[in-house]
């Protein structure tokens, strides 16, 4: 009943592992739209989005029959209560790359973003992109020290949106209202991100060691 049991728990994880996967490619497709002005990029993002949704549906399912048929304890208890809130971190990655997405396609066929934002732009899809990365190897190995080692990748991207809205806010800015409120908005999709990639991360260090890592400065408390 017991090998039942894990075999269950295996096929959670590797769904987990499908929505890390789905998660990364949709914030690099979501980037290259709007730095591009690529519509069927942007399109993809936004259809593929589903597939993520149904993913947390199904895997939230899983854990909860779990719960009830097999009533875990202890590690294994943690990690199927975990993973509820882990895959709606995900879910919430996954709909930051939408709207990225969605602002790629409202502003087609033009590129989004104005000339001086671009380097900005492309360096918060970078670090988002190596921010999900690392989740999906945090996740996978379980590896705390790397786990730790996001927050100090966060405060990158936290240091980039405050150079975007020094941009927007610069006497310089010769685009308007509208293209100054893409650009707010970007930045706080991008930073959205990747604090939900931390809050994965402290979930995994959880699951580990049943502890709770003490919230950086700006993080986001766990639920």
């Amino acid at each position: 009943m017991r090998d039942v049991f894990h075999d269950e728990l295996d096929e959670i994880g590797a769904g987990v592992a499908e929505m890390i996967r789905l998660v990364g490619v949709a914030i690099e497709q979501a980037t290259g739209a709007l730095l591009d002005a690529d519509l069927v990029s942007a399109e993809r993002v936004i259809a593929s989005d589903e597939r993520v949704d149904g993913l947390r549906v199904d895997l939230e399912d899983r854990a909860f029959q779990m719960i009830a048929r097999q009533q875990p304890v202890a590690t294994d208890l943690r990690v199927l209560v975990t993973t509820l809130h882990l895959v709606a971190d995900l879910e919430r990655m996954g709909d930051l790359a939408l709207h990225v997405a969605k602002i790629a396609r409202l502003r087609f066929p033009e590129a989004a973003v104005p000339e001086e934002a671009r380097d900005v732009i492309a360096q918060m899809g970078e670090v988002a992109q190596s921010l999900v990365h690392k989740v999906g190897d945090v996740v996978d190995g379980r590896d705390l020290s790397l786990a730790q080692a996001i927050e100090a990748e966060d405060d990158s991207m936290d240091a980039l949106r405050r150079k975007l809205f020094t941009l927007v806010l610069s006497p310089r800015w010769a685009h308007g209202t509208e293209a100054a409120i893409d650009m707010t908005l970007l930045g706080r999709y991008y930073e959205r991100y990747a604090d939900h990639a931390v809050a994965v991360a402290r979930r995994t260090i959880f699951i580990v060691t049943g502890e709770r890592p003490a919230p950086a400065n700006g993080a986001m408390p766990q639920r």
